[in-house]
């Protein structure tokens, strides 16, 4: 049956591959952020292992289509697999239920190895699943069109390639907002559970629409795989080779010629052609390296800036999706107007041109990211190291007042209803510290532990000088753009404070209360009740990831007055700042991805397609690893630097390809195979003429 004179069968693989897209783009959208939050790993355990998973699904692509040619065939491998698939996103799903080990209920797991087990055995089988399947699909595809379909064919690629990006697409801008909301039995934390849940549900549907179309397909037997020949045909060449490496043996033109004893002379040419391009595709990896941390590195950088966006409030995650929407729009620009243009200009702009101004272009991306995290470091506050101690200090009173820091280290002036920035000290120098306010002077003993930040209020009475020092239980910026709240009651009465939905519980005076997390970009009311009267405020505007101490001074008429003592900056660096490195590396992408796999088919037989797809494929393996390694080994601290240091590994391989380019001489295959066909012919010719000879020369 067809449509539109397509085969109808193709419908249904194009659904499925929407479906097997969504599922993984929006489970990988997320994953960072759930090892980071979640599972609570550092930033660099969450982009290692990250990085390890995506290397892991570009690596299983040569296990699935090596399954496909020699053993079950494309639709059998791509049902069995996209089981393991669905199994393996619901396993995910599970392992993020808080719910499942948080027995005291108090919104973290308890158990936290039996989550990250859990996960770590999703994972493995989703990439078994999604790279077994990857090279199968698009082949699949392609088997149902007959030979004289070739208009088709094309235009089913390009489709295929617009239902991934419309997949990715969709899924990154909704698997954050699911991750987003609230959820769980006893406690509510971000919903993990929904984000991965319903990838695995879309995985599912993928799966059985696929299943449906079954009668329809034209299923191609699986003829063996070419991978194997020819990987057999360069060990044999080599073996040979190294044994006739005497001099007495004549060289031969190439090293492949070695082969000759045991291969066809086709097979031979074909791997020749093979190698040619693969040996291109040797620097490739770093582009990959690069272009891979848009969904771990650069989705870390937005945590720690300004989602705001007029009326909406962005996700970090959700910055991923300024990608696939600028491929979509950008695809078709380029074809019809950007390369256009170019052939105007008379420049001629080859493939492997266009594969060098992408890398180069990568680069550029990395270096706007490292000036965007220069922008970004400036408004990070500094949290004291080990050996270390803050204090920041709040005059509560009506008289400015001194504090020195004993013995003779520093001192400072603070006006009346003033605080001041945090001051560093090494801990076990400070022993004391006197304030004289008014004509008062008080001496107190001080014993901080290192590594944290305190709070000293100090307020001049009608009779002395009260100093309170109180415990800030903060060493990290608040994440995921929350605030951290907590209050001084500068009264003389014990009050009762709420702050929106919260409680925070009894202030006697001059007593301060813990941090609690309030999500950004909206204003609280602030109650407090005193002496059984309630007086209240609205807060000023939140920022993004902010700490503030809000002193309650007094009472009149109901309304509260408040002072707002900053404690740690709100993220000012806005996200949209992204946008610019976003756009560049898409940019990059149009003229490297899109470029290198025609490049490929074009410079190769049509049935070593294969080989070169599972070679593609690799380079993006290599590429995640390269990123663990260079991660790894580079002990930067600074993650501005190891931005440029990207860039700079990119351009210097990037002038390497430029190079290797330079000498690359292009062929086209067809010609090569009429050159052997032609040959065959001429031999077949002479035989048959020797073989009449012989038979003439037997009659006589």
């Amino acid at each position: 049956p067809s449509c539109f004179g397509y085969p109808l069968s193709i419908f249904f693989i194009i659904i499925n591959e929407f479906c097997e897209r969504f599922s993984y783009y929006g489970m990988r959208a997320v994953l960072v952020l759930y090892f980071k939050y979640f599972l609570q790993w550092d930033d660099n355990l969450s982009t290692a292992i990250y990085h390890t998973f995506v290397a892991l699904c570009y690596l299983t692509p040569i296990l699935g289509a090596l399954v496909a040619d020699s053993w079950l065939g494309k639709f059998k491998t791509i049902v069995s697999l996209s089981i393991v698939y669905t199994i393996g996103q619901a396993v995910m799903s599970v392992s993020s239920i808080n719910d499942l080990t948080d027995h005291n209920r108090d919104g973290s797991p308890d158990n936290v190895s039996v989550h990250i087990a859990l996960s770590m055995t999703g994972l493995i089988l989703i990439a078994l699943g999604t790279g077994g399947i990857k090279p199968c699909v698009s082949a699949f595809g392609g088997d149902q069109f007959e030979d004289d379909q070739e208009k088709q064919r094309t235009r089913f690629f390009s489709i295929f390639y617009l239902s991934i990006n419309a997949g990715s697409l969709l899924s990154t801008i909704i698997t954050p907002i699911l991750r987003a909301q609230e959820c769980g039995i006893h406690s509510k934390q971000r919903c993990y559970p929904l984000a991965f849940g319903v990838p695995a549900a879309l995985m599912a549907v993928a799966l059985v629409v696929f299943i449906i179309g079954s009668r329809m397909y034209k299923k191609v037997q699986p003829q063996g795989n070419i991978m194997t020949q020819v990987s057999k045909c360069i060990g044999f060449a080599i073996k040979n080779r190294f044994r006739h490496r005497s001099k007495e043996f004549p060289k031969r033109e190439h090293w492949l010629d070695w082969a000759s004893e045991k291969y066809d002379k086709r097979l031979i040419a074909q791997t020749k052609m093979v190698l040619k391009v693969l040996f291109l595709y040797i620097p490739l990896p770093m582009f990959w390296a690069l272009f891979d941390q848009q969904g771990s590195r650069w989705t870390l950088q937005a945590t720690t800036m300004d989602g705001n966006f007029v009326a909406i409030q962005i996700q970090p995650d959700q910055m991923q999706t300024v990608n696939p929407i600028l491929i979509i729009l950008m695809v078709p620009v380029v074809d019809a107007l950007v390369y256009p243009l170019i052939k105007k200009c008379k420049i001629n702009f080859t493939p492997l041109r266009k594969i060098t101004v992408g890398m180069f272009l990568a680069s550029l991306a990395f270096v706007a990211a490292a000036l965007v995290q220069v922008q970004i470091d400036k408004t990070l506050p500094v949290f004291p190291a080990a050996g270390q101690s803050q204090i920041k200090v709040i005059n509560l009173g009506t008289d400015n007042a001194t504090v020195w820091f004993e013995p003779q280290i520093q001192s400072v002036n603070v006006t009346s209803m003033e605080s001041t920035a945090y001051m560093t000290f090494e801990t076990s120098q400070l022993k004391s510290f006197n304030i004289t306010s008014g004509n008062k002077i008080k001496t107190q003993l001080i014993k901080l532990s290192e590594g944290n930040r305190y709070t000293l209020g100090v307020k001049n009475n009608a009779t002395d000088i009260v100093a309170e020092l109180l415990f800030d239980n903060v060493t990290s910026k608040p994440e995921e753009g929350n605030n951290l709240i907590r209050f001084i009651n500068n009264l003389p009465d014990t009050i009762n404070i709420t702050m929106g939905d919260t409680s925070f519980g009894t202030l006697a005076s001059l007593s301060g209360s813990n941090y609690n997390l309030f999500p950004g970009g909206r204003r609280y009311e602030i109650t407090a009740i005193i002496n059984s009267m309630p007086c209240s405020v609205t807060s000023k505007t939140l920022g993004f990831g902010s700490a503030y101490t809000i002193v309650i001074n007094k009472c009149s008429g109901e309304v509260l007055d408040v002072t707002y003592s900053e404690d740690i900056p709100p993220n000012t660096v806005h996200m949209a700042w992204q946008i610019p490195q976003y756009f560049i590396l898409t940019c990059a992408e149009v003229v490297f991805s899109v470029t290198g796999l025609e490049f490929s088919y074009s410079q190769a037989p049509s049935n070593m397609k294969a080989v070169l797809q599972a070679g593609w494929l690799l380079t993006v393996a290599v590429g995640n690893i390269i990123v663990l390694i260079v991660a790894g080994a580079s002990k930067l601290s600074e993650q501005w630097a190891e931005y440029v240091l990207f860039a700079a590994l990119l351009l210097a391989v990037c002038i390497i390809f430029a190079v290797m380019a330079y000498f690359y001489t292009y062929i086209d295959p067809n010609e090569v195979e009429a050159q052997l066909d032609e040959e065959e012919k001429q031999v077949k010719k002479d035989q048959d003429v020797y073989e009449k000879q012989a038979e003439a020369d037997s009659q006589m």
